[in-house]
């Protein structure tokens, strides 16, 4: 958890304008839409500096984002939700439908968003107790290459894997006849294995009896003694060959966890996320079952520091923490808000897919309590940015009531020659910065020259105008065009220079220059 208040302090340091300079560093332009984010994520550590009377009645001012594709809405989102580590998720309004209707219902939202806070916090807290971990796989990875004394002949003995019961019962356990009842346990597999009550002959053994009882007392202690010590040094010379990685390669038997499948199925209505949240608590009541692997000590390595990082974390702790972030900082981005949007024109009465959605994301919108598998979930102060073209529809075609509930729009410009000049070059991972580190994999050194940067801008500025305006997401058509032939033939020329001119970009994108039917080359 040092992480998490690490990052709640830096964030608190950051002003809305050091917020908009860490987003620079990755989108160009949109100076509108991120001042509006920063004030957003500004006052949220604002309000929780507050006193808890004011606090709760203070809601986040949601935000309405306007503009065409691929000019930055997502990445904005996205940034944003890193800069805070703050749980986020971004949705489809599509991929909704009204309650009722086949498809994911609205809540099924704040359920994911909830699972990425699960998985955040979990992580962070795994971090917190690495080396503990590191510790306890290691004594683990130490048993499998040395077994104990009788260890292997115990192992041999039990012909099947152990199944934690769910409880036992007794069927007629008041027999007349002098004969022992019947008690049962329930397995796994629900079928119910039935034993006589008492101890069977061939199940139980006398201790002393037991080969592999280790018995107090022996008649020769001193060379137990020895032994042990033997063990024990064979053991720490194991260990040093281990972290010096000599036995990487080298293969053991593992038994790992395996939770119980259960079939996948489809029902109509949208409760599937509660039938799997039952199916998960039934799989955890079953506890699982072990499953016989033979790896390599690296993995066997990776598995065990898993383990044993799962149980040292408190679930419940995590379950808390988690809820609590997603609470008070979640963010949930709904992507094409505006194909749900009814058009003016339409007339008639409501639409499935389109006002009934509106009308079931306005609770979540406005506040709701949503249950989960961790426990029910308040929405009351998660941010929520939506976002659309809106070249069809319009913000005002949507319903009334979830206008209201995204007060703050922003119009996001579109993207021309200067914008693209800047996304090939600027931000961190600049385009040209990753097809040249791409390419240096192969040893295949590209040297972008200024004029054939700006001509790569120009060209996609100009596909835009003359097609449908994808935005930035045009420069990717272009580079891949531009890079095809190199990229495939890179293996079979390297090591090599290669100068990219304005003339070597002529040529290759030649045809996007001189057809007029540039839809035959550029999506």
């Amino acid at each position: 958890m040092s992480e998490a208040k690490e990052n709640d302090k830096n964030l608190d340091r950051l002003t809305p304008r050091e917020i908009v300079a860490e987003l620079d560093k990755y989108i160009v332009g949109q100076k509108k839409a991120k001042r509006a984010v920063a004030v957003a994520l500004r006052n949220r550590t604002r309000r929780l500096k507050l006193d808890p009377e004011i606090r709760e009645d203070i809601a986040p001012k949601n935000i309405l984002m306007i503009g065409p594709t691929g000019v930055g809405k997502t990445e904005i989102a996205r940034r944003l939700a890193r800069l805070a580590n703050s749980p986020f998720i971004k949705v489809e309004a599509t991929k909704y439908t009204e309650v009722g209707y086949v498809g994911r219902d609205v809540e099924s939202m704040v359920r994911d968003l909830m699972a990425a806070g699960i998985q955040m916090v979990k992580q962070e807290m795994q971090e917190t107790v690495t080396a503990e971990a590191e510790k306890r796989a290691e004594e683990a990875l130490l048993d499998l290459l040395l077994p104990g004394p009788g260890k292997k002949r115990k192992e041999a003995k039990a012909g099947k894997p152990v199944v934690r019961p769910m409880g036992t019962f007794s069927i007629n356990p008041d027999s007349g006849e002098g004969g022992a009842g019947l008690i049962g346990t329930a397995i796994q597999v629900g079928i119910p294995s039935f034993f006589k009550s008492g101890p069977a002959p061939d199940s139980v053994t006398d201790a002393k009896d037991s080969p592999d009882t280790e018995s107090p007392e022996t008649p020769d202690g001193g060379r137990e003694e020895a032994s042990a010590g033997e063990r024990s040094a064979t053991r720490e010379k194991i260990r040093t060959m281990l972290r010096d990685g000599k036995l990487e390669d080298k293969t053991v038997e593992l038994m790992v966890n395996q939770s119980p499948q259960f079939p996948s199925f489809e029902m109509l209505g949208g409760g599937m996320e509660e039938i799997e949240s039952s199916l998960s608590g039934i799989a955890g009541f079953f506890g699982g079952s072990k499953k016989k692997k033979v790896v390599s000590v690296a993995r066997a390595r990776e598995i065990l520091r898993s383990e044993e990082a799962e149980k040292l974390i408190d679930r419940d702790l995590v379950s808390d923490e988690a809820r609590q972030r997603v609470e008070q900082t979640g963010i949930i981005f709904i992507d094409e808000i505006d194909k749900i949007a009814v058009r003016g024109d339409r007339g008639g009465g409501p639409d499935v897919s389109r006002e009934g959605v509106q009308r079931d994301i306005l609770p979540i919108v406005e506040g709701a309590t949503v249950n989960t598998k961790w426990g029910p979930v308040n929405t009351d102060h998660i941010l929520f940015i939506a976002a659309g073209a809106f070249n069809v529809s319009k913000p005002s075609d949507l319903i009334p009531e979830l206008q209201g509930r995204f007060p703050l729009r922003v119009e996001l410009d579109s993207l021309g020659k200067d914008e693209f000049l800047r996304i090939l070059t600027e931000p961190k991972n600049a385009l040209i910065k990753q097809y040249t580190g791409l390419l240096g994999t192969e040893n295949i050194e590209i040297e972008f020259t200024p004029e054939a940067v700006e001509r790569l801008a120009v060209l996609a500025a100009d596909v835009n105008s003359r097609l449908e305006n994808i935005g930035a997401r045009r420069l990717h058509t272009i580079m891949e065009a531009l890079l095809e032939e190199l990229s495939f033939e890179a293996p079979d020329i390297a090591p090599a220079s290669i100068p990219v001119t304005v003339d070597y970009v002529n040529e290759k994108l030649s045809g996007i220059v001189t057809d007029q039917d540039l839809g035959r080359y550029i999506l």
